[in-house]
């Protein structure tokens, strides 16, 4: 099938380069039928525009100072695997954990989705979520810090 008789969605585009600023990630690929779309940064290519608006809550959760501060935390949870991390087991449904909760050693924290498969993170030791540092649904890469536990 010719690419030429086919039209890129240009918001899609622009959502996943948000997406990636968003998130810190270095690139994203989507494949949608037969149509691959692949979105990276930091490959020389030079950024000009206004820089992206961020919420308060992920200002708040993710800057990348605190981010870099927050994996060497004692009590930080790191994702084992790049993937999507999913704080409840279903869309809807109560969350595993929230902050100010005692969770024990073992105890299912949240869910990191890597190649289809939902990998259960479980609490490394007992101790007191003091904090949550990703959304869910959130991209996380291998190391980055998920939660706090106290």
């Amino acid at each position: 099938m010719s690419n030429e008789n086919k039209t890129i969605d240009q918001s899609l585009i622009r959502d996943l380069a948000n997406l990636l600023k968003e998130t810190e990630l270095s690139e994203i690929e989507v494949e949608q039928g037969d149509l691959r779309i692949r979105v990276a940064q930091g490959t020389g290519a030079q950024n000009i525009g206004a820089p992206a608006q961020v919420s308060a809550a992920a200002i708040q959760a993710t800057p990348e100072s605190r981010s870099r501060d927050l994996a060497n935390d004692p009590g930080a949870v790191p994702s084992p695997m790049v993937g999507t991390a999913y704080l409840s087991p279903a869309p809807g449904a109560k969350q595993f954990v929230s902050i100010g909760e005692n969770v024990k050693e073992g105890q299912t924290v949240l869910i990191v989705e890597a190649m289809k498969t939902m990998n259960q993170i479980a609490a490394p030791r007992s101790g007191k979520v003091t904090a949550i540092l990703v959304d869910d649904g959130q991209p996380v890469e291998f190391g980055e810090p998920l939660l706090i536990l106290e």
